[in-house]
């Protein structure tokens, strides 16, 4: 069953998350994943307003998903990405 990496998040350091995203972008390709949504504008319609930043990745399953996050192709990103920003990064099953 498809599976979505969900980031919702605050960037603290612009500078370093730029380094970031060709490094995730080649990490999540080599993983089969895809994004569908890159940051980008929003309207809140109920609740509190999202984080800044929401970004959102399909994967073929949930082990897929897991996969990219724990391979070594996304570990220099990952902590490109931890020391850039603050927020929430989960798997969800589609």
């Amino acid at each position: 069953m498809t599976a979505y990496v969900i980031f919702q998040g605050e960037i603290t350091d612009s500078e370093d998350y730029e380094a970031y995203k060709p490094l995730a972008g080649a990490s999540v390709e080599a993983h089969g994943g895809r994004y569908l949504v890159r940051g980008g504008k929003f309207i809140a319609l109920e609740g509190e307003a999202p984080s800044s930043r929401t970004v959102i990745l399909e994967f073929d399953s949930m082990k897929a998903a897991s996969g990219w996050y724990e391979s070594s192709d996304y570990a220099i990103a990952k902590q490109i990405r931890q020391r850039a920003s603050e927020g929430s990064l989960y798997i969800i099953e589609g």
